[in-house]
């Protein structure tokens, strides 16, 4: 479907949040992403909000005050009083982007003194509210979807033979674990598992090679009947928003036990997910073709390939990766930049993800979280992993401090961040997805 750009993405449009004006504020009045949160007084019932600067507006207060006046907004506000996004995203795109249309109307300086003064009462600082999950995961998905960290990653293991045959033909995907799924900003204990080194005996024990994974995720809006699947020009019609997504995995425990049926306990233990859920229509300036493919490579199969897909599939979104170590923290250092990769790198898009996952007649259901895999690019620093930045172990990372990561270390913190801009558009962000390592405890 071709990106649909209109008066929400005007640049020179600025909020009555003054909050929403900064620079460098991840949610403008252009971005209006939607999240879970309890007001931490007062009526304390988790609720849809729209994140506007550093601040939430209670769409259910927005209804309530007679606010909104498509008739899909309202249905898609009466959505929303709900404790997640489910009943929202289960609508589809036209009351979706009905509501964000109302919502952005409200919104500008210009707006209405009355309109201001309604919504107004309707608006929770973030520092006084609780952000939840965002949604109710039923399954979670993991794809495999960068070329370049699916050879960097055979490399070291398969040095001769790095892409194993059916890559360019299918996007590889295993199905996670949702149970397992936290908030950003949840602590993650290191996991125990079985590991074998060499020849010698298996053992059990906590995880040496503890590792983060910059994912991009996109969640389910309108699913799809079991056995029909969702042809591939109709897919971004089932896709809500994205969020960013930490998929950790113990390295040392994955080499063990993946063959022959891939991750298992080396993944499950957690995934780090962001709180915001940043819709199709805020991403509809950043949309680009899809990954160019080099000659001799295969042609996407039929059920695979779109025109429009191939013109508009690609998004030029960036990702970064930052390490805080116990040291650095003490000493109010800033956090390390490890790396930084682009979205538009991806081997496959998110609609040929969306569409291979049903190619069966698999069904997905409103919430269900998909997710790319690690996002990486050609270059050192785009690496999405520690496995690949420092070659398995083998060259460490030098922190600021002097310190060196092969893997992560106890009461490191991840904290992972996400952007798009672009010249004659106005920058929107993804927030931010936090996770500290906590010790392996055996009690």
């Amino acid at each position: 479907m071709k990106p649909i750009l209109d008066e929400t993405h005007d640049p020179k449009i600025q909020s009555w949040v003054e909050s929403a004006n900064t620079a460098e504020n991840d949610f403008p009045i252009q971005n209006l992403p939607f999240g879970i949160f309890r007001p931490i007084s007062g009526d304390n019932k988790p609720r849809v909000g729209v994140a506007i600067g550093d601040s939430i507006l209670d769409v259910s207060g927005l209804l309530s005050e007679g606010l909104l006046t498509d008739a899909n907004s309202r249905a898609a506000a009466a959505a929303c009083n709900s404790n997640s996004l489910n009943a929202l995203m289960a609508l589809g795109s036209g009351p979706r982007r009905a509501l964000r249309r109302d919502v952005h109307g409200l919104l500008p300086k210009d707006a209405a003194a009355a309109a201001k003064s309604a919504a107004s009462r309707h608006l929770v600082p973030q520092a006084e509210a609780e952000i939840l999950l965002p949604a109710v995961v039923g399954d979670y998905t993991d794809f495999y979807a960068s070329i370049f960290h699916a050879t960097n990653v055979g490399k070291l293991f398969r040095p001769d033979n790095p892409l194993l045959p059916n890559y360019k033909y299918i996007p590889i995907g295993y199905h996670g674990r949702a149970s397992s799924l936290v908030l950003s900003g949840a602590a993650v204990t290191r996991p125990c598992g079985q590991m074998r080194d060499g020849d010698q005996q298996p053992e059990f024990g906590p995880t040496r090679f503890l590792d983060y994974e910059m994912e991009l995720g996109f969640f389910v809006g309108a699913g799809n009947s079991l056995g029909q699947a969702v042809p591939i020009g109709n897919a971004e019609d089932h896709i809500f928003g994205v969020c960013l997504v930490n998929d950790w995995s113990a390295r040392d425990i994955q080499r063990w036990e993946y063959q022959p049926l891939g991750p298992f306990l080396a993944k499950s233990f957690a995934t780090s997910v962001s709180p915001w859920v940043v819709t199709m229509e805020a991403l509809a300036p950043f949309r680009r073709p899809a990954f160019s493919r080099p000659p001799g490579d295969p042609t996407p199969l039929p059920y695979l390939f779109s025109p429009d897909d191939q013109e508009h599939g690609g998004l030029d979104l960036w990702l970064e990766v930052a390490l805080v170590s116990p040291k650095m923290r003490e000493s109010g250092m800033a956090p390390a930049v490890l790396g930084r990769s682009n979205f538009r790198d991806m081997y496959w898009t998110m609609a040929q993800m969306l569409t291979h996952h049903t190619s069966n007649g698999c069904n997905l259901r409103p919430g269900d979280l998909l997710a790319s895999g690690t996002v990486s690019g050609a270059e050192q620093v785009a690496r999405g992993s520690l496995l690949e930045l420092t070659s398995r172990g083998k060259d460490p990372v030098t922190l600021p401090t002097g310190e060196r990561r092969k893997f992560l270390e106890d009461g490191d913190e991840v904290i992972l961040s996400g952007f798009c801009e672009q010249h004659g558009f106005r920058r929107i962000g993804l927030g931010t997805c936090r996770g500290t390592i906590r010790p392996f405890s055996s009690g």
